[in-house]
């Protein structure tokens, strides 16, 4: 009867092993400006974020917006003063 040089270890252990989580880098922006300067992005938080506190008006606001007049900065941006004035 042979005895292999490095015994296996049990199933449990492995387990044990894989629960085991390393630490992630923390997270931090590239920037803190928009994607792009001229265009939103509605599907990108932090374009939502971003525009929404520029333009003085909240995400949902802004997604309406976006709906009726595009993703265009000035054409938004318009279109918003124009409502807060009327």
């Amino acid at each position: 009867m042979s005895h292999p040089d490095h015994p296996k270890p049990h199933e449990h252990e492995e387990v044990e092993k894989s629960k085991l989580r390393t630490a992630h880098a923390e997270h931090t922006e590239p920037h803190a400006g928009p994607h792009d300067p001229k265009e939103i992005n509605p599907k990108m938080s932090s374009d939502i974020a971003y525009w929404s506190k520029e333009l003085h008006v909240t995400g949902d606001q802004l997604h309406e917006a976006i709906r009726a007049h595009g993703t265009h900065v000035e054409k938004v941006r318009a279109a918003l003063h124009h409502h807060k004035t009327a």
